[in-house]
């Protein structure tokens, strides 16, 4: 077992209506993290049910920092929440239903030292889901390997371990929903930093309903699109442009050998193509900017 120095790791959960389950978990986790001197950053975000009172009874432990949204913000923000008010060099996301297992936290954590990495992920790889949430979980991922280099297989798994300066750098950048987890694993991998993954093992929901539906899948296509296209635009825009071009050409090169001339529609789509092309470059020379000034 690799012991941790005092205050090394925070844990950080965001909550949303589970105060059953929190009320299981919290009490095992408070003796893990005290045995292994982490740190504990739990954010109510603005549950409707009884949380904020399980939580209040914790409220005299050392280890605990209780947050509280006076509204529901999102999956995505409340995480945020935590971070900004995490001084640990790391911290770790663990989802407040009761479906990770405390154990390993410290798996991830020792790979995390070990490796020397950035971001590790807490892979759910070979875990039997559900077939409508894992064609989602499937459709996301092929999409997001179309759009770009993705190595890792479990992008919206809620459990990963980061370095906490690198994520308060990037987390702007990630939204304020569900699909926070795909996004900002996108993020670290677009900035060439050391992400991995570790197999952990989840158990199911033991109280409550989970939060992720099919409009929660679109949201996650259309915030790959966007990061895509913040750091990479030509992914997004020559292929457009490919296709207008081919198309047009396929319907207008047969009626240019018949003698029939070049139509308004070909010219048209010819034109559209050109115009996607230029706005790429032009995206793409505001994408470099961009990194050069976070860099």
């Amino acid at each position: 077992m690799l012991m941790s120095d005092q205050k090394t790791l925070t844990v950080i959960i965001p909550a949303f209506n589970e105060a059953a389950n929190l009320e299981l978990l919290l009490p095992q986790l408070m003796e893990f993290c005290s045995k292994l001197g982490f740190m504990i950053i739990i954010v109510d975000d603005g549950s409707r049910d009884n949380t904020r009172e399980v939580l209040s009874r914790f409220s005299d432990q050392p280890r605990i920092n209780l947050l509280h949204h006076k509204m529901n913000r999102g999956y995505g923000a409340a995480i945020k929440t935590g971070i900004s008010a995490c001084s640990t060099e790391y911290a770790i996301t663990f989802d407040a239903d009761g479906q990770h297992v405390i154990e390993d936290i410290e798996r991830l954590y020792n790979r995390m030292v070990q490796q020397d990495a950035d971001l590790v992920v807490g892979s759910r790889q070979g875990l039997k889901n559900s077939s409508y949430r894992g064609f989602g979980r499937t459709l996301i991922r092929l999409i997001a390997k179309i759009l770009m280099n993705v190595p890792v297989h479990d992008l919206n798994s809620g459990m990963k371990i980061y370095r906490t300066d690198l994520l308060k750098k990037y987390f702007h950048l990630a939204p304020d929903n569900m699909s926070y987890s795909d996004i900002i694993t996108l993020v670290f991998l677009n900035n060439r930093h050391l992400v991995l993954e570790e197999p952990i093992s989840i158990r199911a929901r033991k109280q409550g309903r989970s939060s992720i539906t099919l409009e929660t899948a679109f949201h996650t296509v259309m915030e790959i699109i966007n990061i895509v296209t913040l750091f990479n635009p030509m992914k997004i825009f020559l292929p457009i442009s490919l296709l207008c071009i081919l198309t047009t050409a396929a319907w207008g090169i047969p009626l240019l050998i018949q003698g029939r001339g070049v139509s308004m529609g070909t010219f048209l789509g010819i034109i559209s193509g050109l115009i996607f092309f230029l706005l790429g470059l032009l995206a793409e020379q505001l994408s470099q900017i961009r990194k050069g000034i976070s860099h």
